[in-house]
């Protein structure tokens, strides 16, 4: 089945309201094995919208629409279908009883504007709305059955869930395709090479489509499966997903979805062991991301931004003959810095970072985009140099601070 999606309402045109619906919607019908083929947006305007509606009733086979509903001028959807379907708006009892149980269970009196809410096309299945005074409603307009929801987000989907998923599933009857969507998380490399190591998946996985995403720093990888047989599409996507991982090698850091630092964290956690940091050119950033890892307090222990060379030495240690040698920005520092850091903690694992993010800053012996790592552990204390320069600051520190924790996930997935 193919369905599209159209969001109505100038606030949304216009970009003063983020569209969330429909993303929502997308991947609820994707689940359920239902294709999206469009989404579309649609202002506060009668002839628009009967135009729009009347286009998607001779393309697809199901329509949500969302927003419009309300009971002011501008809330237009019930005229528009309407319109569309060559039907007249007529009240709906069933509707105008669910408006006012909004009202009297809140011990109010329904305002006279609601009434509006209450007039729908004639013949429309209208859809209890549990959450807010504006029922929706159901109606072919062409070969396709629209959905009308409100704009509202809580109240879309819980609609959606109560109303709308069970008319569809019956729709779909003994038809349906299990739907499977899996993300294979990679760093390292650009999008364009993945895609050429990736490119002949579809071909060997014929009932698997290939998606790339671009998360900076990170590339996605992503697997949409489509089969009537629950156990064939389950093979085929462990199959893909075990071919994936071989053309990428150590570049894939989740084959769920989850971020780096999740994955750096359960690595820590089934060894048991701790960490420590010593930031300078990401500033905190690489604590941040740990930190956002609920239960990162099992294995997360201190954090330093020691931005200056003279934090760098007491805070951490770093000896002052290292820095006039070597500079702040070099693998002699870092591994200093690490090893400070490990050694305050009490932390079995310990890591550094100092570089250059720009924009100013560089020379010619350490460019803007110069990393230096220092990754301390059990086995001792290691040294890495990078060159790495992106458009602006802040993508070079989330670069710096992705490879870091890609460091350390290599090296406790090693030991």
């Amino acid at each position: 089945m193919i369905a599209e999606i159209l969001s109505t309402g100038d606030e949304i045109r216009s970009g003063s309201l983020i569209d969330s619906n429909s993303a929502w919607l997308s991947r609820k019908l994707e689940e359920r094995g239902i294709t999206v083929s469009r989404h579309s947006c649609v202002g506060d305007d009668i002839p628009m919208l009967v135009s729009v509606l009347r286009e998607i009733g001779t393309r697809c086979h199901i329509a949500m629409v969302t927003g419009g509903l309300g009971p002011t001028a501008d809330d237009l959807s019930a005229e528009a279908a309407g319109k569309a379907a060559g039907l007249p708006l007529l009240l709906n009892e069933t509707a105008l009883c669910n408006v006012r149980e909004y009202f009297s269970s809140r011990n109010r009196e329904m305002p006279a504007s609601n009434r509006k809410q209450a007039m729908l096309p004639r013949g429309a299945d209208m859809l209890p709305n549990s959450a807010g005074t504006a029922p929706g409603f159901a109606m072919q307009i062409g070969k396709c059955r629209f959905f009308f929801m409100p704009g509202v987000p809580f109240e879309m989907r819980r609609m959606f869930r109560e109303q709308v998923l069970p008319r569809l599933e019956e729709m779909q009857g003994n038809n349906r395709e299990i739907h499977q969507i899996q993300t294979v998380s990679t760093f390292g490399m650009p999008e364009s090479a993945v895609g050429e190591l990736v490119k002949d998946l579809p071909d060997i996985f014929p009932h698997i489509r290939l998606g790339l995403r671009a998360k900076f720093p990170e590339i996605q990888i992503r697997l949409y499966g489509r089969h009537h047989s629950q156990v064939h599409l389950q093979k085929e996507m462990e199959a893909a997903q075990t071919w994936v991982r071989e053309k990428m090698g150590t570049r894939v850091f989740s084959g769920r979805g989850e971020s780096m630092e999740a994955v750096v964290g359960r690595l820590l956690r089934e060894k048991n062991a701790t960490l420590a940091l010593a930031e300078s050119c990401t500033g905190g950033l690489i604590a941040s991301r740990i930190t956002d890892v609920a239960g990162s307090s099992d294995y997360f222990l201190f954090s330093a931004v020691t931005y200056s060379n003279e934090a760098k030495m007491r805070v951490l240690g770093v000896k002052s003959e290292t820095l006039e040698q070597y500079g702040a920005v070099s693998e002699e520092t870092v591994k200093e810095m690490a090893g400070g850091a490990g050694k305050l903690a009490d932390a079995d694992y310990g890591i550094a970072t100092s570089g250059i993010a720009g924009p100013d800053g560089g020379s010619e012996e350490k460019p803007v985009g110069t990393l230096c790592i220092g990754l301390a552990g059990p086995d001792g204390i290691k040294s890495f140099r990078f060159l790495m320069k992106f458009a602006d600051r802040s993508m070079n520190k989330s670069m710096f601070a992705m490879k870091a924790l890609d460091l350390l996930r290599r090296e406790l997935m090693r030991g």
